[in-house]
């Protein structure tokens, strides 16, 4: 007697995934030191209505509901300001997953990436919840830990100020006691953690340091002969999300350029470039949400390209 085909497990384990989970973590934890515990509750309903989301939309084909889901629920909720109404949270990262991923194919198949397509669609949708409700973070003794939420309402992020031509303390935006996003203020943290997965080789280095190579110069070009907004590069390299993006949003290897080493430098350098253009010259104060998603499209033709490129050449 034939044995019975054994039932798939409900989720696709993926290592590389959970190594971006684990890197993850201690940001969310250092989100509950500066904003109190609804910045738990807040990443607790985005990984639940994520996976539900997913899961109903594999279920029919019965497949497995992929790692790489839990990597999107993280990046998006810790890409959120404390604020942020749980009912808004959950419509993006459903529209996300469904609309970022889901409907090109599932995993290893979308081309853009599905946090920040989520987290695209609520800014657009509820601008006002995603850039002027921002908190002061809880700082000294329990901090957070003690609180369910941070209640002193601050009216700019570093960013804002550095646009208005504000000076903004290098040791706050360092350590992350900022009004910012919940897991985007704290620029030795990123680093650390961003580090970890570079050495693990799930990130590419290639692309982290393009990007921060295009910024950083472009930047630089634009503070000294004085063109719009008044950013200087380093500040502007530790506000706001940029080091966030350039670790772990552009990094996605499914939605970035994954074929040549080359095509990761170009890609880094085009988002580090798109940042700083649209921060400087756009009316948005942020800039690596729609950077991220417009190298994501330009991804796809930088690969065949280049590829191209060097068939022609070994034809030659």
């Amino acid at each position: 007697m034939a044995n019975p085909e054994k039932k798939k497990p409900l989720i696709l384990k993926q290592k590389p995934m959970f190594q971006v989970v684990y890197a993850l973590i201690p940001l969310a934890v250092l989100s509950i030191y500066f904003f109190g515990w609804r910045s738990l509750a807040v990443l607790a309903a985005v990984n639940t209505a994520g996976f539900m989301a997913e899961y109903l939309m594999v279920r029919r084909y019965n497949q497995q509901v992929s790692s790489a889901v839990f990597v999107s629920n993280f990046i998006y909720a810790l890409s959120l300001p404390p604020t942020i109404p749980l009912w808004i949270a959950v419509v993006g990262i459903v529209f996300g997953i469904i609309f970022g991923k889901m409907v090109f194919g599932g995993f290893g198949r979308n081309i853009l990436n599905p946090a920040i397509s989520g987290r695209a669609f609520i800014y657009v949708s509820f601008g006002v919840h995603l850039t002027s409700r921002w908190v002061n973070p809880l700082w000294g003794g329990a901090g957070g830990f003690a609180v369910w939420q941070a209640d002193s309402v601050s009216g700019a992020t570093p960013l804002i100020r550095l646009a208005g031509g504000e000076a903004v303390d290098v040791l706050k935006l360092s350590l992350g006691n900022v009004a910012g996003s919940f897991g985007e203020t704290s620029a030795i943290l990123i680093l650390i953690c961003g580090i970890y997965l570079m050495v693990r080789k799930v990130a590419s280095y290639r692309i982290v340091f393009g990007g921060a190579i295009g910024f950083l110069a472009l930047q630089t070009i634009l503070w000294l002969l004085e063109l719009g907004k008044f950013y200087d590069p380093f500040s502007a390299l530790l506000s706001g999300s940029f080091l966030f993006g350039v670790m772990f949003c552009i990094t996605d290897p499914i939605s970035a350029s994954q074929t040549t080493n080359t095509g990761r430098w170009i890609y880094g350098l085009i988002f580090g470039l798109l940042c700083a253009l649209i921060r400087t010259f756009s009316s948005w104060p942020e800039a690596v949400t729609f950077a991220v998603l417009i190298a994501n499209m330009f991804a796809p033709l930088l690969d065949h390209i280049i590829k191209q490129s060097k068939k022609k050449a070994k034809a030659a």
